[in-house]
């Protein structure tokens, strides 16, 4: 079960975090796996830990903000047969306090990025024959968070774009599917904790695993094997929908 063997897969930010939890396990089951990265040096890493490890792994340069570099990368790479759009970044503040730059910068990454890659791949998997796409949208997108405004509206969309793509594209053998985490424990949550709460890390990392009804963080192996499954065969007939993987974040804080 989910052999991605012969496959073509791309990951957009895959050389970290959950984007490289989905990269080595898509190599690890099988796939060509393509790490899109705006930073070369961290992508080139990747692909060595998933050569030493058996799989197979090519690392390109790209802002997947800027159409022009991801048309150029595409048209190297082919057809692919997967797209996991999980490059994104974060933003803490509310309306009031969010610069513009500040939603500019998210909004170039968290949606126009999204878009710039689906445009590029769904012209490829068309002629392909079919695929499967991943979004990474965010439990942000489905419940109202504090101090989340610019980034809770970017992932909004991205859930939304996931559903239009799925219903345009649905009789092209095109399945669309989005991923809603909650918390997950990734070098990115270790950083913010350093620089907002030095000498507090560890009691603010208590704090808000908490804040998951199931007592933790989510692992980003845990995002990638829900990823696996989606753009496996064995999801063959679940287009159009979004999964929070969240702890019970959604449905049992109350």
């Amino acid at each position: 079960m989910f052999d991605l063997s012969n496959k073509t897969s791309i990951v957009t930010g895959g050389a970290s975090g959950i984007g490289l939890a989905i990269a080595k396990l898509f190599a690890q089951q099988g796939a060509t796996v393509h790490i899109l990265e705006m930073n070369e040096a961290a992508a080139r890493e990747a692909v060595e830990t998933i050569h030493a490890n058996g799989g197979t792994a090519i690392a390109h340069a790209c802002n997947v903000a800027v159409q022009t570099e991801v048309d150029a990368v595409f048209e190297k790479i082919g057809l692919p047969d997967i797209l996991v759009n999980n490059a994104g970044i974060a933003h803490v503040g509310t309306v009031e306090t969010t610069a513009e730059a500040d939603f500019d910068r998210l909004y170039a990454v968290n949606v126009k990025g999204v878009y710039n890659c689906l445009r590029a791949a769904i012209p490829r998997m068309k002629q392909r024959g079919g695929g499967a796409i991943v979004n990474m949208a965010s439990i942000a997108a489905l419940v109202g968070l504090p101090d989340r405004f610019a980034y809770s509206t970017t992932k909004g969309a991205v859930l939304a774009m996931t559903i239009a793509t799925a219903k345009d594209y649905v009789k092209e053998n095109i399945r669309v599917n989005s991923i809603s985490p909650a918390r997950v424990h990734t070098p990115f949550v270790d950083g913010f904790l350093a620089k907002n709460y030095p000498g507090q890390e560890a009691e603010m990392f208590e704090k808000l695993s908490k804040t998951q009804p199931i007592g933790r963080m989510a692992t980003p192996d845990e995002i990638a094997g829900l990823a696996l499954y989606l753009c496996s065969d064995e999801a063959a007939f679940i287009t159009g929908c979004d999964y929070p993987i969240d702890g019970g974040f959604v449905k049992l804080n109350n």
